[in-house]
């Protein structure tokens, strides 16, 4: 019989070690590790966003890591498609995709589809920046707040890169984000019209283990060459508005070589950053249904390789991940 294609989400906060997870899985089960994380997308910031190392690349195939330049923005659509391309390849090689990272709306764009937002004219997405740039993200919000409340209402003032999109979206279509969330969009992922079956594996550590991980990571990140990553990219004069300006520790960095921060205060400001971003990460994961119960698998702690876990633990992962994949047989 037929088999209902199946991908696994490995899905969690930074720092959390969903790479680990991911990998130690793809290994075992043949699979493909495709990135779902919005930042490392981007080729020049291997360290700063912890992408797979090109030995870790050779234990499993990896996708979408480091193809896209920093100059230009990514949308949720256009990863959409690069994944749902990506699924069909590890599909049709008789892979397990290994959907792995933190950004939600990336998962969220698979399992429930997205809003069918036109293209946005260049001079609305100026203005968004050029506000944002000049008055603030604060100011930019009380601007949505006054022209679409329902989007407003549901970010925060400091959340810059959300702002300027919702304002370039209402300005330039006349409709709201929120509005156009509500309308019919593409559906959940398909393969030749079949729907995909998405099973979670999710991270959810203590957050006393997260703090010591990023403070370690944010250590061995620059002894890896994170400001020799920055100084290269601030040396391309490129907008500051950018999604990958914007990354972890780009800006603090860029402050420090500017001579406006010590490297000391960049390091507390950076990991205050993410400690914080982590904290909405795990938030949104644990309110979010990516997948019904029962197809959802929680892991309360920070996993730095499968050798972490007992042979019982491990026993209960694989278990959980090959039931899901053997129930897509249709008559199994």
């Amino acid at each position: 019989m037929s088999r209902q294609p199946f991908a696994l989400l490995v899905a969690g906060p930074t720092a959390s070690g969903k790479s680990a997870l991911a990998l130690g899985l793809a290994e075992r089960l043949g699979g493909t590790v495709i990135n779902t994380d919005s930042m490392q997308i981007y080729a020049g910031l291997e360290v700063l966003t912890a992408q797979p190392s090109p030995g870790e690349r050779a234990r499993a195939p990896h996708r979408l890591y480091g193809l896209r330049d920093p100059a230009e923005a990514a949308s949720v659509a256009w990863w959409r498609e690069q994944a749902l391309a990506e699924l069909a390849t590890a599909h049709a090689a008789g892979r397990l995709p290994v959907l792995c990272g933190g950004t939600g709306l990336y998962f969220r764009s698979l399992t429930e589809g997205i809003a069918p937002v036109p293209e946005i004219p260049p001079a609305a997405r100026e203005e968004a920046r050029t506000l944002l740039a000049e008055e603030g993200p604060a100011a930019l919000h009380a601007r949505l707040a006054a022209a679409d409340p329902e989007t407003a209402a549901r970010l925060r003032p400091s959340d810059s890169q959300r702002l300027a999109r919702a304002y370039e979206v209402w300005r330039g279509t006349g409709q709201g984000l929120a509005s156009w969330q509500r309308e019919t969009g593409t559906g959940p992922a398909r393969l030749d019209g079949v729907p995909w079956r998405f099973a979670v594996l999710r991270l959810d550590p203590p957050r006393e283990a997260l703090r010591v991980a990023i403070r370690r990571r944010w250590e061995a990140m620059l002894q890896a060459g994170a400001v020799e990553e920055v100084r290269a990219l601030v040396a391309r004069g490129l907008d500051p508005a950018l999604p990958a300006m914007r990354a972890h520790g780009v800006p603090e960095l860029s402050a420090m070589l500017a001579g406006r921060l010590t490297p000391e205060e960049a390091g507390e400001r950076a990991c205050l950053a993410i400690g914080q971003y982590t904290k909405r990460q795990a938030t949104w994961f644990r309110h979010q249904q990516l997948a019904a119960p029962s197809e959802t698998h929680t892991i309360h702690a920070r996993v730095a390789g499968m050798e972490q876990f007992s042979e019982r633990e491990k026993g209960e992962i694989f278990s959980f991940v090959c039931s899901r994949v053997d129930a897509g047989r249709e008559g199994a």
